[in-house]
């Protein structure tokens, strides 16, 4: 399983991918909320082997696209 970590701004978040036992997959990297960056990053979800658990905070409406 994966887990995916998001902590979400106004206009980017900051996404950590890792895999039990600590295994670091992606250390955190900046995602804009614009269509190409939001598509390029399920891309790379979906690329993940086996289960994938996604944790993101609650903060309004911030991980919403603004487009």
């Amino acid at each position: 399983m994966s887990a995916i970590g998001i902590d979400v701004a106004k206009g980017k978040s900051m996404v950590a991918i890792v895999q039990p036992f600590g295994i670091v997959v992606a250390e955190p990297f900046e995602v804009s909320h614009n269509g190409q960056e939001l598509k390029e990053l399920v891309e790379r979800l979906k690329l993940l082997p086996g289960e994938t658990k996604v944790f993101m905070e609650y903060t309004g409406a911030y991980y919403e696209p603004q487009f």
